[in-house]
């Protein structure tokens, strides 16, 4: 009696060996995939971190537009201050830049180019650079700011790059009096009108693994500028 023969065969071989092959190239397909979705997402984020951190700084300092202390009328001690004052915030849409002159409570943002000095009650000046309060009063340093958005460079002033697009909108009021907005201006012809501010930053990733993202924010300012 002969006794069966033990092992594969060549066509049962075969058919491990391809099916073999076709579990490796799903795996490998799987794992490609999920490295690109990780790549992809790990640059969306760093965009993200990139937009907060720009929008959030500049937020808070439109936010203190125009507030210069506890009083309207400021004798100004100051150079170009009164100036300044006229104009608190504005968009040079040719240059691409966005000028702040903002109040730094707290004196954490840096130098002051001028600095109030006030009783609350019935006197206030602005001298130029830095000046302690004497006995009485209150110091509020006041700062100018401008933000520059270089489109050959894709940055604005050196906080961040890959800036494909940065723009700036202004909401104004219809009267000096009205609170809320009736429309978006580049350049309103009295500051006075301005009630928020609509910024707009999109951002590219240099090696194309995700698409271009656009963050549109809109700060409301806490002086009206009246």
């Amino acid at each position: 009696m002969k006794q069966a023969s033990e092992g594969f065969g060549l066509i049962e071989i075969m058919l491990a060996m391809t099916l073999g092959l076709v579990i490796t190239l799903g795996l490998t397909q799987l794992f490609i995939g999920a490295k690109n979705t990780y790549i992809s997402q790990n640059a969306s984020a760093f965009m993200q971190e990139d937009a907060r951190f720009l929008l959030s700084k500049m937020l808070q300092e439109i936010r203190m537009v125009g507030m210069f202390g506890c009083l309207q009328t400021i004798e100004d001690s100051g150079r170009g201050f009164s100036a300044a004052r006229q104009t608190p915030i504005r968009w040079n849409n040719a240059k691409h830049t966005l000028t702040l002159v903002t109040a730094d409570v707290g004196t954490t943002g840096g130098k002051a180019d001028w600095v109030v000095l006030s009783d609350c009650e019935s006197s206030a000046t602005a001298y130029a650079g830095d000046r302690e309060p004497g006995p009485g009063q209150l110091k509020f340093p006041i700062r100018q700011i401008t933000y520059a958005y270089d489109r050959r460079g894709g940055e604005i002033s050196g906080l961040i790059k890959n800036v494909s697009a940065f723009s700036v909108l202004f909401g104004v009021a219809n009267t000096v009096e009205d609170t809320p907005v009736s429309r978006y201006a580049a350049n309103p012809a009295d500051p006075r009108l301005i009630r928020s501010v609509r910024l707009s930053l999109t951002l590219s990733d240099p090696a194309k693994r995700v698409e271009d993202q656009t963050f549109t924010v809109v700060a409301a300012l806490r002086n009206r500028l009246g």
